[in-house]
């Protein structure tokens, strides 16, 4: 365990955006920032929360793609956290983990600070748009640029203007349309200080990759900011467990950090799976699913996971395991085309 090496020392590169998209970079010591934190051109002072949207300013494109930021200063020095979620808008439970997590804050208690971006896509959230208003995903857009798309554009301000300030990232997701996921950390575990990360988020599952390009989470590690991703549950809703999972887990990462006091407390061994596959429905056996197997499930190769029935001719096929695992993603029971993915299979290499 290695505690407080995210701020004690480590260069950080703050970017300010100014009027007409111009960018002046200054290199600063985390340690030496000034009690009244800026951000955004809003003062926090220490032991105070705010909460304010990103952009300041009444305009017709504020009101679409504005998003609320919470800030907590703590009374003493640490490193500063950063809770993201929302970046698709149909991805709900990482919505309100973020806004629960921030309200249980003390700021009078902190050590560091505090971050939230609960719904950076704001205008999916509020419309249940995984998308953009550009039809573009924003977590393959960053970290962005001030020329080109709405997804580009948001993607350079949230990086500049904000992510700059932060020494550690959590990005909170769901599954992705008609799909659900296990609870899981996703991290690219060839980083020592990401791999403690998501060891200490003290889920017990983690997934090992460094996510795909344009990633928030992959874009964050290489500007030299740790960052995880939490996956749980289905999209287009909110799961209370998977809620107070996450819930859990960011108090966790805070005491880890030495933001915060957390009583004692166990944090179970975690299973790393290094590998993971997804098994699609094979060529020209479109139709209805029906899963048999379960989330959470070990399979092994020739396992029977479900059927899919032509519901032209009746025929019904199976869906057999090619490969031995623990399923960590599935299709919900739905109509299905040939390279649908149905099953999501990861597994230790020693395994």
């Amino acid at each position: 365990m290695i505690r407080g090496q995210y701020y004690s020392g480590r260069l950080a590169v703050v970017l300010c955006l100014v009027a007409g998209g111009a960018i002046s970079p200054a290199t600063v010591s985390a340690a030496d920032r000034s009690e009244f934190l800026q951000l955004l051109g809003r003062e926090i002072a220490p032991g105070t929360t705010s909460k304010f949207p990103f952009i300041p300013d009444r305009s017709f494109e504020a009101s679409y793609l504005n998003m609320p930021v919470f800030v907590a200063r703590g009374m003493t020095p640490g490193p500063t956290l950063c809770l993201a979620a929302g970046i698709h808008g149909d991805e709900l439970n990482g919505v309100e983990i973020v806004r629960r997590a921030f309200a249980k804050v003390d700021p009078q208690e902190l050590r560091g600070t505090l971050i939230a971006l609960p719904t950076i896509n704001a205008e999916g959230v509020r419309t249940g748009n995984r998308y953009l208003s550009d039809r573009r995903d924003l977590n393959r857009a960053f970290p962005g640029s001030t020329g080109g798309s709405v997804a580009k554009l948001i993607a350079h301000a949230i990086f500049a203007r904000v992510l700059s300030h932060c020494d550690v990232l959590l990005d909170f997701h769901t599954a992705s349309n008609q799909r659900a996921n296990l609870p899981q950390i996703r991290a690219d575990l060839t980083d020592p200080a990401i791999r403690n990360l998501a060891i200490h988020f003290g889920l017990g599952i983690v997934v090992s990759g460094s996510g795909p390009d344009g990633s928030l989470r992959r874009e964050s590690a290489k500007a030299g900011i740790p960052a995880i991703i939490y996956e749980a549950g289905e999209p287009f809703r909110f799961q209370e467990d998977e809620i107070k999972r996450g819930v859990q887990g960011v108090e966790n990462v805070m005491a880890y950090l030495e933001m915060t006091e957390l009583a004692e407390q166990e944090i179970p061994a975690a299973r790393i799976y290094e590998r993971s596959r997804w098994i699609r429905t094979a060529r020209d056996n479109g139709g209805f699913f029906f899963p048999t197997a379960r989330l959470g499930d070990m399979v092994d190769a020739g396992d029977l996971l479900g059927h899919i029935v032509d519901p032209l001719t009746d025929a019904s096929i199976e869906v057999i395991s090619p490969l031995a695992g623990k399923i960590i993603g599935m299709a919900v029971p739905q109509p299905v085309l040939s390279g649908y993915a149905l099953f999501h299979v990861a597994w230790h290499d020693s395994d």
